[in-house]
């Protein structure tokens, strides 16, 4: 008989140790089952050949009685509940270990970087049962349970087996599918009962403000299509349209689906020439003006635009159209939703337990414990999942500056030195080469949002890098930003504003970010931040996205401002496309499309991105005119010319030294196509004469129209 001591626990939600007395127990010459049953009120056992009554203990939810042998897991359980209702299901209790010491032991030691495999809810089969397996980490809890609707949300029924080495709580629960909604329910070391929990490796979740998670199985690996490796290379042409996807399109005020999205966005991108979608983070979130950014569910694509099927069938569709897919993933810190990772068994799990260390001040968030070897295991898993189970190309590494110093925004006395004494996080850094090196592995790419000096993160591990890929250059983006915001009058006394780039310009594989961020938070946007009259904002913008074309780096615009939106972002309002029709906002976005197309048509302006080879200033100094010229090579011979002139003053006959015996204009930012005066050369040949300028012996005469910016290649 089961002591009483025992009972209480169970009937209290206090046993942590539920499998050494339920279901079927050698004890004392005799084999006892017994089932824990709260709302039951008739309990029977089908054995083969025969079925049993199961006996309710005096004042309990306990049903037990001696069987005349073992039966292993080869018995149901009928049950007759206090509602009226009746269920015949196979009995959790019966089942042995799920996991094995090989696998935990690798969870422990921060070894498996596919931790997504072990835990979470997975359905499968077991003995000839279906149901789901659920696995969890919470070293210091007293107990765990599986709850749901499934068990009228209560504790008491499905209570976890505890794997002691590994801090692993695991559960086969049969007769569960697909759907099902579960949480878990934890007690404490102390015996306090937290807020219900999500689970952390959850695959699907409830749509917010509801925050269950859903049963719904890992999805089968798909690679990444061998063509996307060479879309991907740093000597390949990428140009992103970063897309926050609730409000690209906002249908009568609901989230598009997956595959709304799929119909409308695919191809709109498509058409105007990018190479990339990059989306801000959809994996699940509880607050929707976090843009996604204060995730909860690392394994979990946002239930605002259906379920996981369709995020898959929209990165098929992508790459079916030619495009790549870059997704912004955070590891650098998590909200305080009670429901969520904070103090997850009733300790500091997930985030580092000191507050100068553990706290984001700027985002009122947690950071991770990136010293810990399961939370290291958790986020490379999150980030092969993306890579390995939906074939996206890569991720876009949200606040990287954050994660790499432990004195990030946070005053003097006021965090938490490493144990050299220095301000690096060495942990966040060796997790960061870690995830770099393992999505490299699976075929993916990363890149990073890192706005400091910090040396080599778009170098290889092996090189002593951390092994991102790329790196949006954010002191590019703030200096030509500020300097474009200035009335042409002033801008000869910050031309190096403009040149300054250059300097550093291949110490990272950049990628030129006019992100999200700069048209937020009281910013405008990027038109609105150009100065003059509307003839003279629309030329300055249309002169910034031919230089920034021009640039060596990567490229990269939010939505909207392919056609130099008016007024900032809005989350709520969605994208004002009544804007996009206007003369002037189209000629912006013809321009964008076919800076794209000479982009990628010329290997001039992309091979050489990234390499020193692939610039030559021809015009660097003229400050007092705000002329720039440069040469773009591609290592084989071509060439194209860029030539800026950054003020509404034409100059004609301005003369630049040069290669080559003629030239033509391939581009032209003031054409009349694109809304500008249509001043300049035009498609004719362009001769070099032997009159020397800008220390060369032969230059070329151009007419340089208004804030403009041309391409030229040789005849």
């Amino acid at each position: 008989m089961l002591s009483a001591a025992a009972l209480e626990a169970l009937q209290q939600g206090r046993h942590g140790d539920p499998f050494a007395v339920l279901g079927p127990h050698a004890e004392a010459g005799a084999v006892w089952l017994r089932a824990f049953l709260p709302g039951a009120l008739q309990v029977q056992v089908r054995l083969p050949g025969a079925v049993l009554e199961l006996p309710r203990r005096e004042g309990s939810d306990l049903f037990e009685a001696a069987l005349p042998a073992h039966p292993g897991a080869d018995y149901l359980l009928q049950v007759r509940w206090f509602d009226g209702s009746e269920s015949t299901q196979a009995d959790p209790y019966a089942f042995g270990a799920l996991l094995s010491d090989a696998d935990l032991e690798r969870l422990r030691d921060g070894n498996e970087p596919r931790a997504h495999e072990l835990l979470g809810a997975h359905p499968l089969t077991l003995q000839g049962v279906a149901g789901v397996r659920f696995a969890v980490w919470a070293p210091n809890a007293q107990r765990v349970s599986v709850v749901g609707p499934f068990n009228g949300w209560d504790g008491r029924r499905h209570p976890m087996r505890l794997r002691h080495a590994a801090g692993v709580w695991e559960l086969f629960i049969p007769g569960l599918q697909r759907g099902d909604l579960y949480k878990f329910e934890l007690r404490t070391h102390e015996g306090v009962l937290l807020p219900l929990k999500a689970d952390p490796y959850a695959f699907a979740a409830e749509l917010r403000p509801a925050t269950a998670s859903k049963v719904q199985g890992l999805p089968a690996p798909r690679a990444l299509p061998p063509e996307r490796a060479a879309a991907n290379r740093r000597d390949a042409p990428i140009s992103v349209y970063e897309v926050h996807p609730a409000s690209w399109q906002a249908p009568s005020g609901r989230f598009p689906t997956w595959d709304e999205l799929a119909a409308t966005l695919i191809p709109y991108v498509q058409g105007l020439g990018f190479t990339h979608l990059e989306l801000l983070p959809i994996s699940e979130h509880p607050f929707d003006g976090s843009w996604g950014y204060q995730t909860l569910g690392l394994f979990a694509p946002t239930a605002r635009f259906g379920p996981p099927e369709g995020f898959a069938r929209f990165v098929q569709a992508c790459h079916a159209a030619g495009l790549g897919l870059l997704l912004d993933w955070v590891p650098a810190h998590f909200p305080m939703d009670a429901h969520g990772l904070a103090r997850f068994d009733g300790t500091a799990l997930f985030e580092y337990a000191d507050p100068k260390e553990g706290f984001h001040r700027d985002w009122n968030t947690l950071i991770y414990n990136f010293g810990r070897a399961e939370v290291r295991a958790f986020l490379t898993s999150s980030a092969l999942y993306w890579v390995e189970h939906f074939g996206v190309d890569g991720l876009r590494v949200d606040a990287v500056a954050s994660m790499l110093y432990r004195d990030y925004s946070r005053p003097y006395g006021e965090w938490v030195p490493n144990h050299e004494g220095g301000r690096e996080n060495l942990e966040a850094i060796s997790l960061l080469k870690h995830v770099n090196e393992q999505v490299s592995l699976a075929g993916g790419i990363t890149v990073a949002e890192e706005s400091t000096a910090f040396p080599g993160v778009s170098r290889p591990t092996y090189e002593g890098g951390l092994g991102f890929h790329f790196k949006w250059n954010m002191g590019w983006m703030n200096d030509t930003l500020r300097y474009m915001h200035q009335d042409p009058v002033h801008r000869r006394w910050n031309h190096g504003q403009m040149s300054f780039g250059l300097v550093y310009a291949f110490s990272e594989n950049f990628m030129l970010p006019l992100s999200h961020d700069e048209v937020v938070h009281g910013k405008g946007s990027l038109l609105d931040k150009m100065p003059g009259d509307d003839w003279q904002q629309f030329a300055n913008l249309r002169a910034y996205y031919g230089f920034m074309w021009g640039h060596p780096g990567k490229k990269l615009l939010f939505m909207g401002q392919e056609w130099g939106t008016r007024g900032e972002w809005n989350l709520e309002a969605g994208l004002p496309w009544s804007q996009a029709q206007e003369p002037a906002h189209a000629g912006v976005r013809r321009l964008v499309q076919d800076l794209n197309a000479l982009y990628r048509a010329e290997p001039a302006l992309h091979r050489l991105d990234c390499e020193s080879a692939g610039f030559e200033w021809l015009v660097a100094d003229d400050a007092d005119n705000s002329v720039l010229a440069w040469l773009r090579h591609d290592g084989q011979g071509r060439m194209m010319m860029v030539v800026c002139n950054l003020t509404p003053v034409p100059r004609e006959g301005y003369r630049i030294g040069c290669p080559g015996a003629a030239w033509r204009e391939r581009l032209n930012t003031d054409s009349e196509h694109y809304g500008g005066s249509n001043l300049g050369d035009g498609s004719g040949p362009l001769t070099v004469e032997p009159i020397p300028a800008h220390g060369r012996s032969h230059s070329l005469a151009l007419t340089l129209p208004p804030l403009a910016t041309l391409f030229l290649s040789p005849c």
